[in-house]
């Protein structure tokens, strides 16, 4: 199969534009520039076929590596027909052509191999032919050496025959099948551990039986690294007696003494041999489906963080709330920039309110402050309560916003570049000013694991999972557009083309030669090829340039486009721009050509009219109930605001103001069946949820969505 072939059966997308996508992927062009570039060569893919495309040539080409492996080392082997390469050339996924290469895999010492050497092979023939009544009288010609009995050879014997048994792929597909269609996973808790504190978080699991094919990936998980952690043990079960039966009515044909040699060898390969291994085998492969499926859990969640309503280029003042060690303070200019620090102590022990009433003030009129950013950890509600209580000169938005990673980037390489001569409290309160400014930009400075969204990220598959979310990351720059003046290296690195290296040779010319003043300029960036240039030019900004197209998704390339249309309404570019009215009269097909027809012009004329328009909502001001400080405030039936701070495949959990999240399972969501938690509630949406059940002890909170809030 070739490779165009193997990706259209799985993705049903036209052969034309995979093989394009094909060659410009062969040209280095990435996914976000093909999207939103490339629209007539590819038909008009989107992201998700794009990296389809892209998972499915891995897949392809990874098979097609272990194939010509595998052909070298049977032709190394000297038993390489005709046949079997054709069977490993016509392989369609790894377990086929694992399962063909397996009788002439070099094994361990095994009881076959042994047995082979003490000349039992052709016993086992005979044997399988099952032509033989008298099998003992022929088994005693193999009585000499090592084989000092009839059973002996016998015994032999069936190990080779059983080794034959393990190797058919008629066998190996039949109970492949029986553990795909009725196997079922079942948990006993290990007796030693059962009264042990951090096992009590699987009490649940201690003794548990269900479907492995119906198992949600969250229980699985859960499961298996309850196993990991030695709380519990794990045994995949089917009907061993019915597999067994099919086997024998597979392979037996007769009904004399050879016939129950090779039902004894039958129920041997079953047990020692095929058993475990495709146990095995179907637990990992639920163990991968589980994994695709919590890793796209995390990528919506992680997508809909980065894109969180940002409130834009204000001043700030950032708060990260504390006790003892007090809040600290920073105020930030409405670009972002560090202007003051300081720390103040309304809380216990020093309960300093009136001093800390009166900085604030103060620092809130001399820097012109827009907005306050309060971190949602230690101490964050009496510190919004105080806040609540200053009288300012001017109306002040007040925001609660996810510490969630500050910490991690405060004790970053980043953050020490950024801010070499302060210490790691000052860096965590100016993530959590400018992540209310701009969370995009802030939050790429944070490995994605450490945001706190998702599910079980710490269990899956590490090497998918930064893949997945690289992609999400990068697409998210690349949705929004970045200002390549005020960007960070972590920001400009995921803009397509650019990466780390190039990111911070554009901020070393920044500095030294001060800000871009028109997207041509971005070439003499050093090492900044045409082909970088190519693919990154449509996703930088350079706002108040000379050109206005430079402050917009239109390509450099297609600017030639632009001032045609612009002379042929006898309009400058800047009176083209924002004119919905004439741009709505243009005829686009006048202004094809044969790299650029009417998907690019609709993109062109969509840009003009709203240039640089940013997709994302602005932020919101949300309050929380004031009378809930801590759990044990929290009664049943109670309505309470809340704003949805994870999403997992079984519900959501929801920030009502407390130390503790609250869960709303998949099934209280809404009155009819949810199939996708993410159809019915978004990350950091604000909601009201009605209190369905408080465990105290556990520390659990059950609430039910009652409605959206407004706006």
């Amino acid at each position: 199969m070739t490779l165009i072939k193997y990706i259209i059966s799985n993705t049903q997308l036209p052969e034309n534009g995979i093989k394009n996508t094909i060659s410009l992927l062969n040209e280095d062009c990435t996914i976000p520039f093909i999207a939103r570039y490339r629209k007539e060569r590819t038909g008009n893919f989107d992201e998700v076929d794009l990296e389809n495309i892209v998972k499915f040539k891995t897949v392809f080409e990874a098979l097609e590596k272990r194939k010509k492996a595998i052909l070298k080392a049977l032709k190394e082997q000297g038993v390489l027909s005709k046949e079997l390469g054709q069977k490993v050339l016509q392989a369609d996924t790894l377990i086929v052509l694992e399962d063909l290469y397996l009788p002439y895999k070099k094994k361990r010492k095994t009881k076959a191999e042994t047995a082979r050497k003490n000349g039992l092979e052709p016993l086992a023939k005979i044997i399988m032919s099952q032509n033989v009544n008298d099998i003992e009288s022929i088994a005693y010609k193999y009585v000499k050496g090592e084989v000092n009995s009839v059973e002996n050879a016998l015994e032999g014997a069936r190990h080779i025959i059983a080794e034959w048994i393990n190797e058919r792929l008629d066998v190996r597909n039949q109970i492949r099948f029986q553990l795909e269609r009725f196997a079922t996973i079942n948990t006993k808790v290990v007796t030693s551990k059962k009264e042990v504190e951090k096992a009590q978080k699987y009490r649940d699991y201690f003794e548990w039986n269900e479907s492995l094919s119906r198992i949600p990936s969250h229980r699985l998980l859960a499961i298996l690294r309850a196993e990991n952690e030695g709380f519990i043990r794990i045994k995949i079960e089917i009907d061993s007696e019915k597999a067994i039966y099919k086997m024998e009515d597979r392979i037996i044909r007769s009904q004399n003494s050879s016939a129950n040699q090779i039902q004894i060898a039958i129920e041997d390969a079953y047990k020692r041999l095929l058993f475990p291994s495709l146990s095995k085998e179907a637990l990992s492969i639920a163990k991968e489906k589980a994994d695709d499926k919590a890793i796209d859990v995390f990528a919506k969640n992680l997508k809909q963080l980065l894109l969180g309503a940002p409130l834009g280029e204000k001043s700030i003042l950032a708060i990260d709330p504390g006790y003892k060690s007090g809040c600290k303070i920073v105020c930030l200019d409405a670009q972002g920039r560090l202007k003051y620090n300081e720390t103040i102590y309304p809380h216990a022990p020093k309960n300093d309110q009136i001093g800390a009433i009166k900085k604030i003030s103060s620092l809130v009129s001399a820097h012109k402050i827009d907005a306050i950013a309060i971190g949602n950890g230690t101490a964050s509600r009496e510190t919004e309560q105080l806040i609540r209580k200053i009288h300012f000169k001017k109306d002040i938005q007040v925001f609660v916003v996810s510490e969630a990673g500050a910490s991690i980037y405060s004790a970053s390489k980043i953050a020490r570049d950024e801010f070499p001569n302060y210490d790691v409290t000052v860096r965590g309160s100016v993530s959590i000013g400018r992540r209310l400014a701009d969370p995009l930009a802030e939050l790429v400075k944070i490995d994605a694991k450490s945001i706190g969204v998702g599910q079980y990220q710490h269990d899956v598959d590490q090497a998918k999972l930064k893949s997945s979310l690289d992609t999400v990351v990068s697409n998210c720059v690349n949705t929004i557009g970045v200002n390549i003046n005020t960007a960070s290296i972590s920001l400009l690195s995921y803009v397509s083309g650019i990466g780390p290296k190039l990111a911070e040779n554009i901020v070393e010319y920044r500095n030294e030669n001060g800000p871009f003043v028109s997207r041509n300029e971005i070439k003499k960036v050093p090492r900044l090829g045409a082909k970088a240039f190519e693919q990154g030019a449509g996703f930088l900004r350079i706002k108040n340039a000379k050109n206005p197209l430079d402050d917009s998704s239109v390509h450099p390339e297609s600017y030639a486009i632009v001032s045609k249309m612009a002379k042929n309404e006898t309009v400058s570019i800047s009176e083209l721009i924002g004119n919905e009215t004439l741009l709505q009269k243009i005829e686009l097909s006048s202004y094809c050509t044969e790299s650029i027809g009417l998907p690019t012009l609709k993109d062109i004329i969509q840009e003009l009219e709203k240039p640089g328009l940013d997709p994302r909502e602005t932020a919101k001001v949300f309050t929380f109930n004031q009378n809930i400080k801590t759990i044990t405030d929290l009664r049943e039936e109670q309505l309470l605001p809340g704003i949805v701070n994870n999403i997992t495949n079984f519900g959501c959990f929801v920030d009502i103001g407390i130390k503790e999240s609250g869960l709303i399972h998949v099934s209280n969501l809404a009155d009819a069946y949810v199939s996708d938690v993410n159809a019915h509630v978004s990350l950091h949406q604000q909601i009201i949820v009605k209190v369905l059940e408080v465990d105290v002890s556990r520390k659990r909170i059950q609430l039910k969505l009652h409605k959206k809030s407004k706006g």
